[in-house]
């Protein structure tokens, strides 16, 4: 049975899902500090990006090398909206229901880093207090919070996917 296009995006998004939540379970169990550090951010960004890519080149190969805009945009979507989802439903289990002080920890840990960053760019001592209070009483880990996030980073994501299916897609011109 010859695979489709949609269960190759769902198989990519799963296996992207399983990476990105090992990634965060090793990180929680070997350096919780991790998780504060920008350049995890830019590695998780680029693994994101590169399972969307590939998944829509997969399915532009079951499709015979070429591929619509729109399907190559699908291919790409699904996966990252699988893998991220499952990354976040971890996340969220970690950090609101197995570990909250972990939560509270690294809530901490970004408001010095906030600080230490403001402190760089020569904020003044009232302007950066007032943002500092502002911050404390967000919590970055809340199911709120984590949710919220998920949709901004596939809001964020589907427009990286736009790019990459205008450059992925293939049409055959002989039938124009």
């Amino acid at each position: 049975m010859e695979p489709t296009t949609k269960s190759t995006s769902v198989n990519n998004g799963l296996y992207l899902g399983s990476i990105l939540s090992l990634v965060s379970v090793l990180i929680y169990a070997i350096n919780i500090d991790l998780f504060t550090e920008w350049w995890l951010g830019i590695i998780l960004f680029v693994i994101v990006v590169s399972y969307g890519v590939v998944s829509s080149i997969k399915s532009r190969t079951i499709l015979g090398g070429f591929i619509s805009f729109k399907h190559a945009f699908t291919s790409y979507f699904i996966t990252i909206a699988i893998g991220t989802l499952i990354a976040t439903v971890v996340g969220i289990a970690i950090f609101t229901f197995i570990d909250p002080e972990a939560a509270t920890y690294l809530n901490e840990q970004i408001l010095l880093l906030t600080k230490q960053t403001m402190e760089r760019f020569g904020m003044p001592q009232e302007a950066m207090q007032a943002a500092l209070d502002e911050a404390a009483k967000k919590d970055n880990f809340s199911l709120a919070a984590q949710s919220q996030a998920f949709v901004f980073r596939l809001a964020f994501y589907a427009v990286i996917g736009l790019i990459v299916a205008l450059i992925v897609k293939k049409t055959d011109d002989k039938e124009a």
